[in-house]
């Protein structure tokens, strides 16, 4: 990494539970391609400061993490149609004080499903609501799946998802009769959520893709317990290396090889 100096860019994330993922992913790519840059994760509780503080100072980028990614919207100048369409944002640019906002988690998820040969014809039953559940169940939709339940506790947020796309929403587990399950939810991530698993057994046994969008850690309780019944597993470490790379790029200008994203992101899961 270059010394320290004027004329280096900043990028930034903002995030209810801040980690050395994203750090280390975007530090790793600056060292190696011998771009002056640096990339250095904050949390606030003050969001609306923090955003005046990106136009204020110049910080190139932000990526922008739960609980954040609804509520920075009406403090952007420009919505790109990727976070427009979806009401919920995770990559902040600064083009000289003009904040750009899109989301490159639905990219991400897009670009999974379509790796992972996932089937159309699955019943797909999503754990969540909020901002990246927004991302996945629209994904979802783009790729052709009509069968999708959404279980939500959250009876303002599930149903207007799941009717906005057309699919069935319950406020409490369905009957494990699902071919892929998904969880959107901070269940299994690190904190007071660690031990959780996101689906009960039946449902991941009955299940032949178990999908959890947690990056940290990578894996989950419900990723664990995937592998161990034989299931194909996804995790969030293949989600937010993905969006990731796309939110690098937009910062910098400079493409990436799927090669690179892959060494930068077993460098970022390397603590």
């Amino acid at each position: 990494m270059p010394i320290l100096n004027k004329d280096m860019s900043v990028c930034i994330s903002l995030a209810g539970r801040p980690s050395n993922l994203g750090t280390r992913f975007h530090n790793f790519l600056y060292d190696e391609l011998g771009l002056n840059f640096i990339y250095k994760a904050f949390t606030t509780d003050d969001l609306e400061g923090a955003v005046r503080g990106i136009r204020a100072l110049g910080i190139c980028g932000c990526s922008v993490s739960m609980p954040f990614k609804e509520a920075v919207i009406p403090l952007v100048d420009v919505l790109e149609a990727s976070a427009a369409a979806i009401e919920s944002v995770n990559t902040i640019v600064n083009d000289d004080g003009v904040l750009t906002a899109s989301n490159t988690d639905y990219e991400a998820i897009a670009m999974l499903i379509d790796e992972h040969g996932l089937d159309p014809a699955q019943r797909v039953l999503v754990r969540g609501s909020g901002g990246m559940a927004k991302a996945v169940v629209a994904a979802f939709r783009g790729a052709g799946f009509d069968d999708l339940t959404l279980v939500a506790r959250n009876a303002d947020a599930g149903p207007a998802l799941a009717s906005k796309y057309g699919y069935a929403w319950v406020a409490d587990d369905p009957e494990p009769d699902f071919d892929l399950i998904v969880n959107v939810t901070p269940l299994g991530m690190h904190g007071a959520d660690a031990a959780a698993l996101a689906f009960a057994p039946e449902f991941i046994e009955r299940a032949t893709t178990v999908f959890d969008v947690v990056a940290f850690p990578a894996e989950t309780p419900l990723i664990v317990a995937g592998r161990a019944a034989g299931k194909h597993v996804i995790s969030g470490a293949e989600v937010i290396a993905l969006q990731a790379a796309r939110q690098f790029e937009r910062y910098t200008g400079v493409p990436l090889t799927r090669e690179q994203v892959e060494r930068a992101s077993a460098f970022s899961r390397a603590e």
